[in-house]
């Protein structure tokens, strides 16, 4: 780790080396669009909307909406990642 943050050229030859292929490189060019603030907004969203479900006694649909929160919350993380340390800095064009 050290060593490669020494030397800037061969972190960048690594970076080339290890590159993601065309398709992951689309899927971050779209997903770094999105507003970081949209995936935790769709989480709380699916655990209000499965707490309502759930007051009105329909437990599996709300135990059904309540497990989006965690998938919500994961691509967030990757929106974030994404836009942080994501490919495009390697592949310019």
């Amino acid at each position: 780790m050290i060593e490669t943050a020494t030397r800037p050229g061969r972190a960048t030859a690594e970076a080339r080396e290890h590159s993601e292929g065309v398709v992951a490189r689309m899927i971050e060019g779209r997903t770094a669009k999105l507003p970081s603030d949209l995936w935790l907004w769709a989480a709380i969203a699916s655990m209000g909307v499965s707490l309502a479900l759930q007051l009105k006694g329909k437990k599996d649909e709300s135990l059904f909406i309540g497990q989006w929160a965690a998938p919500f919350l994961v691509l967030g993380v990757y929106n974030k990642l994404v836009k942080i340390a994501g490919s495009d800095h390697v592949h310019a064009s």
